[in-house]
């Protein structure tokens, strides 16, 4: 109701309108309300208090489009406002994950988009959280112990979200982070993980690694903020791993041929955007 004709909701809460569940809108301590960013353009008197953050940057008509009956900025606009006021890298890199996880845009657009801002305040940052984000992460804290991994430990980019198989073309799980080199399992233990189907689930996953020859790490939310920890565990754990050759793993990631249930599963995420988008007659947003 704020919003004057020209403005739009932007950042988290446009995310949020288009579909992208996980910016629910609470900073990281998971109570505070973050305000409301709104992109009001240079001419508006409109006035910031605490519940609204105001954007005077340049919004052109063509950035502008309805969500939910809320004029909100496209997904792209979105995404580059939440990842330049991000309050540092690592967050910044954590809404392009999640972004790519709702599947309303992937890296590839959004450096695009970037290339068209050259200038803009916080596009440096943009840039280096697009060279650290990946598509495939299924969760802020999924992200938050990759880039743990990537920063403090140091270690090889890892696979994301990635399946292994025994040699019988039988699944052992999906890794949340996976060396393969070391042939080092990481996984993230959230709330989701707390019940006891859930569990019980975990504990055979884990067996089914390591029966494999794979070494195995785990993650909760509080080592998130005791880094020191979580790298000595890291480091530690691919100390131990075997870093078999390929010819000794019982191991391995290329799936069997009936994995796929559809087309779309064997596709990047640039192809089924660009394939739903023609599906539905439309250009991406």
């Amino acid at each position: 109701m704020r919003l004057p004709a020209h403005g739009a909701v932007t950042a988290w809460a446009s995310c949020r309108l288009h579909g992208a569940a996980f910016f629910d809108g609470l900073k990281l301590d998971g109570m505070t309300h973050r305000p409301v960013p709104l992109a009001i353009g240079p001419d508006s008197l409109l006035r910031p208090d605490p519940v609204v953050r105001i954007s005077r940057d340049r919004l052109g008509v063509h950035e502008v489009t309805v969500r939910q009956g809320v004029s909100c900025t496209t997904i792209l606009r979105a995404l580059f406002d939440e990842m330049r006021w991000a309050t540092d890298v690592r967050e910044a890199v954590v809404a392009m994950d999640m972004v790519a996880a709702a599947e309303l845009s992937s890296i590839k657009k959004m450096r695009v988009y970037v290339d068209h801002h050259p200038g803009w305040r916080g596009v440096e940052q943009v840039r280096a959280a697009l060279d650290m984000a990946d598509e495939n992460s299924m969760s802020p804290n999924e992200t938050r112990m990759r880039l743990i991994w990537l920063l403090d430990a140091g270690l090889p980019r890892p696979l994301v979200n990635q399946p292994v198989f025994d040699r019988r073309g039988n699944l052992l799980g999906i890794a949340d982070l996976f060396d393969p080199l070391a042939g080092m399992v990481g996984e993230y233990d959230g709330a989701a993980h707390r019940g006891a189907k859930r569990h019980r689930r975990d504990v055979m996953r884990e067996h089914r690694f390591r029966q494999a020859g794979l070494e195995y790490f785990k993650v909760v939310g509080l080592d998130l903020s005791d880094i020191p920890v979580t790298v000595e565990r890291m480091i530690t754990t691919r100390a131990r791993a075997k870093f078999e050759v390929p010819s000794e793993r019982k191991w391995t990631l290329l799936p069997p041929s009936d994995w796929y249930d559809s087309p779309l599963d064997a596709m990047d995420l640039d192809q089924r955007l660009e394939y739903r988008a023609a599906l539905h007659g439309c250009g991406p947003d």
